[in-house]
């Protein structure tokens, strides 16, 4: 008499219902970017996990249930990171292929070589000390304030929000000041899964390539060098694999947490007239925006190594599952208007935003860092911002797996010169 095997959670739950059952939502296009909430809620009521179209004639399957994700996240002997078998069945100028196609990274690896990637990005990530860290961002706002705060008017997400980290981040692997505003479209571009996105994303690898091949020749004190003398060995392509991850993780979320806790300062009455309450508003609407609207909505690929089962829900070998954040958050999170603000912080390890499992986002503490001193300063030399349109017309930037402003405008008194 043999001994039955535990299941993975993955596999548990034998009702399966088949992924063909419903049509898939789409996940691109205007509408979502408008109302992303409506279509999660849609979603639910599909199951924990469904069908959804993230780029025209590109399905995928969407898990929206809080422990469904959490199961998911944590199961590496069902699921695999890599990408290599999936993106076979997409054409090779596919938009969304800077985002989901592999590369040696510790994004789209597994077992021993995930974990030799990702200790080379968190021992460089643990040199950050973060009272230098936050007096360098400190900096970087002061100076960027007063490139527009003599004029009583700003764009927040373009003079701002977006500028801040990469300053930060390039001067981290010492980028040259030339090459910032090509790091930004390429990232920008490659997360957007537009047509151009191919391009953007090939840009960005052409300048951290040179970046990379000349420090090899002539190191420096920066985490480009120590990247390239880690005790793991990497070769020049996985260094500049691992530094273009960094980067994108350092960078396009933090600056979508900047720009949407700012709207949120900017939006909801219960801030009204506390722009100078401090690091506790700043942080109370960063945690706020990681539980209601993460700055990556949807991500977290994976590819079940066989057929399985996903609370319910059957899923064929090598299929592309992605967890959404954004949803399962709002499944789990407290009430966005509740008054219980300190209930809210208590939970604020608990929500998605930043993945969890093996691939956690390993960025999380600097991008925090960054993300709330950049709030503080611009609302202690600023006290009296205002949007300077409705916020209902504020736009949204398409595509299936970010949360981001196109623009954020506002006026305010000029600051004295």
């Amino acid at each position: 008499m043999t001994t039955p095997t535990a299941q993975p959670p993955s596999a548990q739950n034998p009702t399966a219902q088949h992924p063909t059952a419903q049509p898939p939502t789409a996940l691109h296009g205007p509408a979502f970017a408008a109302d992303p909430q409506t279509v999660y809620e849609r979603l639910r009521r599909q199951g924990p996990v469904a069908p959804v179209e993230i780029a025209p004639g590109v399905e995928a399957l969407l898990v929206t249930d809080y422990q469904a994700a959490l199961d998911l996240l944590r199961d590496t002997d069902t699921y695999s990171k890599d990408s290599r078998a999936w993106q076979q069945t997409v054409p090779p100028d596919s938009p969304l292929l800077p985002v989901l196609g592999y590369r040696p990274t510790a994004l789209f690896s597994d077992g021993e070589t995930h974990a030799r990637y990702r200790q080379v990005i968190t021992d460089g990530l643990a040199l950050l000390e973060p009272h230098l860290l936050q007096r360098r961002v400190a900096e970087v706002a002061h100076r960027l304030i007063g490139t527009f705060g003599a004029t009583g008017s700003a764009d927040l997400i373009a003079d701002y929000a977006r500028r801040l980290p990469v300053h930060v981040v390039t001067t981290w692997f010492g980028v040259p000041d030339e090459h910032r505003e090509r790091l930004v479209a390429g990232i920008v571009g490659m997360i957007e899964s537009t047509r151009q996105a191919v391009t953007a994303y090939a840009d960005l690898v052409a300048v951290v390539t040179a970046m990379v091949a000349e420090r090899r020749e002539r190191p420096r004190h920066d985490l480009t060098s120590w990247f390239l003398t880690h005790p793991a060995g990497l070769d020049n392509d996985e260094v500049v694999r691992q530094i273009t991850l960094t980067m994108i993780a350092g960078n396009e979320p933090t600056t979508n947490l900047i720009g949407n806790a700012l709207r949120r300062l900017l939006t909801d009455a219960r801030y009204a007239g506390s722009l100078f309450g401090g690091a506790m508003t700043a942080h109370q609407a960063i945690d706020e925006v990681l539980w209601h609207e993460p700055p990556l909505a949807n991500l977290s690929a994976h590819y079940p190594r066989c057929d399985t089962v996903l609370h319910g829900r059957a899923i064929p070998a090598g299929s592309l599952v992605l967890v959404s954040y954004a949803a399962a958050n709002s499944e789990a999170a407290p009430p966005a208007d509740s008054p219980d603000t300190a209930g809210l912080r208590s939970g604020e390890s608990a929500h998605l935003a930043w993945a969890a499992g093996p691939h956690a986002c390993p960025a999380r503490d600097p991008a925090l860092l960054i993300a709330i001193t950049a709030v503080e300063q611009l609302t202690s030399r600023i006290g009296d911002l205002e949007l300077a349109e409705p916020a209902d017309t504020l736009r949204w930037r398409p595509g299936p797996f970010h949360r981001a402003l196109v623009r954020l405008p506002v006026r305010f008194t000029p600051l004295a010169g």
